[in-house]
């Protein structure tokens, strides 16, 4: 049996939400967007660590408690038939077995409270803090899985499992996820984009757009398991689900621009 890894990012790949516009709702904070877009220009943090960032350094964050992001997965709209997928995973294929892993730089605390049920804590690497027991603020951050923190955590997650580097599946979304899907797509494993991010889709092997959840098993059992569209239909037919649209499309995206030279003669 083939023993693969195939960890995800959490906001907007497993959601349709970003936690840390959710926490600065309940909150009431102003600008989180703005604040972000700062951050992201001067690149005073890796992309996607912006929120731990602001969590330990912003004035209007630092009331932020525990149970707030706690509350932010509660409130964290998921993407249909995610449970299903986790269990399927687990269930595994006809001679291929996956751990699932969810690798986020959002809070640990909002993915947890958000996958509950659905996925194990011990599964779950997100930004981790360390809480001062006494005011309940955030002393200090352990760990930001953003950029090549993302890295870090799948090498560390391919040495626990004792697999090789060419069974490592990576799903995301968004700019955060670039350098280790570039990192996974070098060492051979497989990675798969879950938006039309510019930075992401052309790195990533595969590219599937849905609301669902279980778009993600649409490559797996192409690319890797090996079935053709029909067994992939079937698959999904077999447990009570039907493919209405597939549409498969290669997008070229092209700036042009005149560099100012003279237009050359009709007859030329």
């Amino acid at each position: 049996m083939k023993h693969y890894l195939l960890a995800s990012d959490f906001d907007q790949t497993l959601s349709f939400n970003d936690s840390g516009a959710l926490l600065s709702e309940l909150i009431g904070a102003r600008g989180f967007a703005e604040k972000v877009a700062g951050l992201s220009r001067i690149n005073l943090v890796q992309q996607g660590g912006e929120l731990a960032y602001l969590l330990r350094h912003d004035p209007e964050f630092r009331s932020v408690r525990s149970e707030h992001l706690r509350e932010v997965g509660r409130r964290v709209r998921l993407k249909p038939n995610l449970g299903l997928l986790t269990r399927l995973l687990a269930e595994g294929i006809p001679g291929y077995r996956f751990s699932f892993f969810v690798v986020s730089a959002a809070p640990e605390e909002v993915i947890q409270s958000a996958l509950e049920g659905l996925v194990p804590a011990q599964n779950i690497f997100g930004t981790r803090f360390d809480w001062n027991e006494a005011t309940g603020e955030i002393r200090s951050i352990l760990r930001v899985p953003a950029g090549y923190g993302k890295v870090a955590v799948l090498d560390e997650l391919q040495e626990r499992l004792q697999i090789s580097s060419d069974r490592i599946v990576y799903v995301g979304d968004g700019g955060s996820d670039v350098h280790v899907m570039l990192h996974v797509n070098h060492r051979d494993g497989f990675t798969i984009a879950a938006s039309e991010t510019r930075l992401v889709t052309p790195i990533a092997r595969r590219t599937i757009l849905a609301d669902d959840a279980l778009s993600v098993l649409v490559p797996v059992l192409e690319d890797i398991v090996g079935l053709d569209r029909a067994g992939v239909r079937g698959y999904f037919e077999f447990r009570g689900f039907v493919i209405r649209e597939w549409d498969r499309m290669t997008t070229d995206r092209l700036s042009i621009e005149s560099p100012g030279l003279p237009e050359l003669p009709a007859s030329a």
